[in-house]
């Protein structure tokens, strides 16, 4: 009778050991296919209007732009009926381009702060209504360095007007991501060094850095620059260097591009910011494109 109680004892150590055993495997294993999931969602710079060519070719969102949608400019009916439609999407948007219009200054002797910070939290406001998670400052027009005025005054004028931006958008859970643009769109911040040199001392947690791919690519900037910027990186854009083509159309240029994002193992989007020749033809074998490059990256 011992023997039997000490035999059934020992059974329910050993079954519980392995159940232990084999929740812990599971576990293991649902923590690998949550990493191995882990990869950049992608979507695409364009009108809501796309939507449904979007979604059935299998994009995760829609990058729409600050003067189409959250514009302090346009009226609160207007913005409440866009509110409506953007709750139809079946690709949410998710980011929003074109911050600033390019009347409003944010370089130079003739920036008005005051306009510029209520501009700001109108946005920021609009953004948190509509769940837009991410506003990219290019604004290469607002940002122009007027003829003669000096680089090291504008940045340092621009890095503390950033810092008051940031504060602004705080409350609102939105951040803001300055974006390098290329020489032959502005004249100030044209890499992704500079834009990164610019985050790192604003140094705020709602100011942060979008790479913009296509214009590195234009002012032959290393990809080991977004190796440099992963503390700040949250954004991406991306197009061929040509003619601003769906990454794909014409070449490979971008591929060590989307190699560096895996190896930092950024995970936040990347939206195509391209000329379409055919969005209907090209949005579904692009993706596709995109999709072979972040699988031979994110092993």
């Amino acid at each position: 009778m011992f023997l039997t109680f000490a035999l059934c004892v020992y059974e329910k150590k050993y079954m519980k050991n392995c159940l232990n055993w084999l929740l812990c495997a599971a576990l293991v294993c649902v923590l690998q296919s949550n990493a191995q999931t882990r990869v950049p969602q992608v979507g695409v710079c364009t009108s809501r209007s796309n939507d449904a060519l979007l979604h059935n070719a299998g994009y995760g969102y829609i990058e729409e732009s600050v003067q189409k949608l959250l514009s302090p400019a346009i009226g609160e009916d207007t913005f409440r009926l866009q509110l409506a439609q953007l709750k139809q999407l079946k690709c949410p948007v998710k980011a929003c381009n074109v911050f600033f219009p390019g009347n409003i200054r944010l370089t130079g002797p003739d920036v008005n702060e005051k306009q510029v910070l209520e501009y700001v939290e109108g946005v920021m406001k609009r953004a948190q209504t509509a769940g837009i998670e991410v506003v990219v400052l290019g604004s290469g027009v607002s940002r122009k360095l007027p003829d003669n005025y000096n680089k090291d005054t504008a940045t340092g004028q621009f890095i503390s007007l950033c810092r008051k931006m940031a504060v602004a958008a705080a409350p609102y859970h939105c951040v803001i991501a300055i974006e390098n643009l290329n020489s032959t769109e502005t004249n100030f911040v044209n890499t992704l060094a500079e834009a990164n040199a610019i985050v790192t001392k604003v140094n705020h947690p709602n100011f942060k850095l979008t790479a913009d791919i296509y214009h590195m690519l234009k002012e032959n900037e290393s990809p080991a620059e977004l190796i440099k910027a992963k503390k700040n990186l949250v954004h991406c854009h991306i197009a061929e260097r040509e003619k601003r083509t769906a990454p794909g159309s014409t070449g490979d240029d971008i591929v060590p591009y989307i190699a560096a994002l895996g190896k930092i193992g950024y995970t936040g989007r990347i939206s195509l910011e391209c000329r379409w020749d055919d969005m209907n033809k090209q949005a579904a074998p692009t993706l596709e494109y995109m999709k072979k490059q972040i699988a031979a990256s994110y092993k």
